[in-house]
This record gives C-alpha cells, sequence and structure tokens, in this order.
C-alpha cells in the first residue's frame, strides 16, 4: 500500500504539479486548498504520512495549521514539509518551532520535493 501524503496549497497548479510528482514516485495523495481544509483532512485520516503545505493562504496559513494540528494526538508528530515561495529566515525559524519538519522553496525542483518525501514520509 502506498503512503499518503497531503498537499495543502490554494493553487490548483501547485497542488497539481506536487501532485503529479508524488503519483509518479508510488505516493498516494490528498488535497486540500488552505490551512481550514488541510487541518480538517489530517482530523479524518489518521493514515497520512507526510504533509506538503504552503505557508501563505487565506482563512488559515500554513504555520497557523501546523500550529493547529500538532494539539492533535494522531497528528502531533506528523512529519510537515513547508513548500513556499517565502525565504524569510525568521519563518524558517518559527516554522520549525511550530513543528514544521523541511522548508522548500518554490519553484521546486520535483526530484528533491519527491527525496524529502520519501525520507520524511511514516
Amino acid at each position: 500500500m502506498s503512503k499518503k501524503v497531503l498537499v495543502v496549497d490554494d493553487s490548483s497548479t501547485v497542488r497539481q504539479q506536487v501532485g503529479s510528482a508524488l503519483v509518479q514516485a508510488g505516493f498516494t495523495v490528498l488535497e486540500a486548498v488552505d490551512g481550514l481544509d488541510g487541518a480538517a483532512m489530517i482530523a479524518a485520516n489518521s493514515d497520512i504520512a507526510l504533509v506538503i503545505c504552503d505557508v501563505n493562504m487565506p482563512r488559515m496559513n500554513g504555520l497557523e495549521m501546523v500550529e493547529s494540528v500538532r494539539k492533535i494526538p494522531i497528528s502531533a508528530t506528523m512529519p510537515i514539509i513547508m513548500l513556499t515561495t517565502e525565504g524569510d529566515p525568521s519563518l524558517v525559524a518559527r516554522a520549525k518551532l511550530v513543528g514544521a519538519k523541511g522548508w522548500i522553496v518554490k519553484p521546486f525542483k520535483p526530484e528533491l520535493l519527491v527525496a524529502a518525501a520519501r525520507k520524511l514520509a511514516v
């Protein structure tokens, strides 16, 4: 059975690009359009092996989502990678503080994203 990866991004193009790279690598991909949707998907799917999440999204941003899901027992240690156009060191530090395991800047190289997913998906 392939591992499930949740891709949380308000851009359908990014979700499609990430999803395509991960499906080709053998992962099953779920999608969410923002942090609220992502948090709901995580709460409903205890078998998610990895979350890949944008930072800047409407309703609930990615860092707020990470903070929120860390309070849910089933997702307290779930690996989360931030995938974003932001490279600000203070944001990277905040992401690590709230529990993100990695930070990839867009545009991304599919092979690097897949390598990170293979390393972190549990």
